[in-house]
This record gives structure tokens, sequence and C-alpha cells, in this order.
């Protein structure tokens, strides 16, 4: 094991070498293993230690200790609960700093405003900022441009509209992105309320909720072009078939909605890396594209 920086080096769980080649990043919670050139975050690595395509079965095995996960040297930090800050202070997003971070991320002012607040709090005795994405259990999802973590508890975030179909996101700054991109495509407003919409917040969330998407006729998954995402969006499949409709294909070539509205592609090197899937042709850059 060597430290570098922010990285912890190991020797890979996935395969036998005599030089650490599998790196951490201790801040974005992600492994990389450059032998194998794959990565991704804790639940995909559980995924490859168990050889299962199941997201549910692999949560279940990090949750339970079980000896593959336990005989790791290496953890993952553990994002910070409620208990490790102190002085919060949640209030309307109104921070300059804060709206140029999402202006850099194609969001509007006024759609951020509706959907998020600004929190300020102390940890460690240092004062911070962040975007706060309220979760259905009174946690948030914290954001700023140096920054990603969360206030404890972790949930689903629901918008409710009484809709008969409904649409998926991995976290809030693509369904913001999702939001841009149908008020383009259809900008009358009562559009935007013909579907109800879950945020998972992470991808762990999904089990809990597979229930609650039981009533829907549509289910419509906007889920990033990687490992995770593509598997999460297999375990829905598997349990309501064809309700089930893979957005990703619609930004093939684009890590997530929000690289998509940013027209940031993936390099060609990782492009190559990601899942291989049965996809349409990427439509043409951030014009938007029917939802």
């Amino acid at each position: 094991m060597r430290v570098q920086g922010n990285s912890i080096w190991y020797l890979s769980p996935l395969r036998t070498e005599s030089e650490p080649s599998f790196k951490v990043n201790q801040s974005r919670n992600e492994w990389y293993d450059f032998g194998l050139g794959k990565g991704g975050d804790i639940v995909s690595l559980a995924m490859r230690l168990h050889g299962t395509d199941s997201v549910a079965y692999a949560l279940n095995a990090i949750g339970s200790n079980t000896p593959n996960i336990k005989t790791l040297s290496f953890s993952f930090r553990q994002r910070e609960s409620f208990d490790s800050f102190e002085d919060i202070t949640v209030k309307p997003l109104g921070n300059a700093a804060l709206l140029q971070f999402l202006a850099e991320r194609q969001i509007p002012t006024s759609l951020a405003r509706q959907a998020c607040q600004e929190v300020y709090y102390k940890h460690n005795g240092k004062p911070y900022f962040a975007i706060a994405f309220g979760n259905e259990q009174g946690g948030y999802e914290l954001r700023n441009k140096y920054f990603k973590g969360c206030f404890a508890p972790k949930a689903v975030t629901a918008m409710n509209n009484g809709a008969t179909s409904c649409c998926l996101f991995e976290g809030f700054m693509d369904y913001l992105s999702y939001m841009v991109l149908k008020q383009r495509n259809s900008p009358t407003p009562s559009i935007i309320k013909e579907r109800d919409y879950f945020i998972l917040n992470s991808t762990g969330s999904t089990p809990k909720l597979l229930d609650r998407l039981a009533r829907y006729e549509k289910i419509y998954c906007y889920l990033d072009n990687d490992e995770t995402g593509m598997r999460t969006t297999i375990d829905i499949q598997q349990r309501y078939g064809v309700k089930v409709s893979d957005q990703s294909v619609h930004y093939r070539g684009y890590k997530d909605l929000n690289d998509y509205l940013c027209g940031k592609r993936l390099t060609r090197s990782v492009e190559l890396s990601q899942p291989t899937k049965q996809t349409e042709p990427p439509k043409k850059k951030n014009r938007g594209f029917r939802m």
C-alpha cells in the first residue's frame, strides 16, 4: 500500500499482481484498477468480488460484512453525517459562488432555486457552504465546486404529481439537467407534471424504491453510463420488464445527463472501457431530445 495525495494504492483484490495498481480515491469514494481498466464505487466492486449482476445482492453482501469484503485491506471513506457538523444553517439558494457553479453546469438560477437550498456549516472548526438538495427523510445532498457529500439520513427524493409514469435519476444534477432539456423541447409548464420523479441520491437506494415503482405504467431510467448505472437499470428491468425504458441510450458517449447537457463527452479511452450496450446512435449536442 502507498499513499499519494488523496489516493491510496493497493494490490488489486480482483487479480494477482506484485505492484499496487488498484487506486482508491478517498474524496470521491471511487476505485480504479489500472490492470483491468475498470473502476467504480464500492457497490460495483462488491458486484465484481461476488460475481453478481445484482445491485441488491451486492448491497446485502456489503451490509452483511461477508468474508470477501471483510478481508480487503482497504476501505472507502464514509460520508459525514449531521454528527460531524456544527452550526448548520439552511436557507434559500442565493450564494453567488454556488449559483456560478450551477451556471457552469448549465443549470439556470430560476430552476435551481425551485429545487435546492444552500447550507452553511462548520466541520472541524472550519466554515463551509454548499448547495443543499433535500430528501424525503430530512437529509440533504451537498454539492459545491470542490465537495460532494451529504447530511444523513441518506434517502430518495420523490416528486409526486399523481402521474402514471415516472423518471429515475441518480443525482439531483441529472434531475435538474432533465428539466432544462425538457423545457427546451416542450416549454409548456404543464408538461413537467405529466410524470413523477425519483432521485436516488445513491444507487444503493434502489432496493428500497423498487416496490414503490409497481403502480407505474412506464418507468424511464436516466442513470449514468457506467457499470453501476447499467446494472441498476438491469435490476429494475428484471423486476418490471417492458415497463422500463433505458433512456441512457440518448446520451451514450457522455458520463451522465448533466455532461450531455454541458457537451462534455467521455474521452475515447474512457468510453471504450464502459459496459457494452445495444444503443441508438448518440443524439446531436445538447439540443434536447424526446423524453
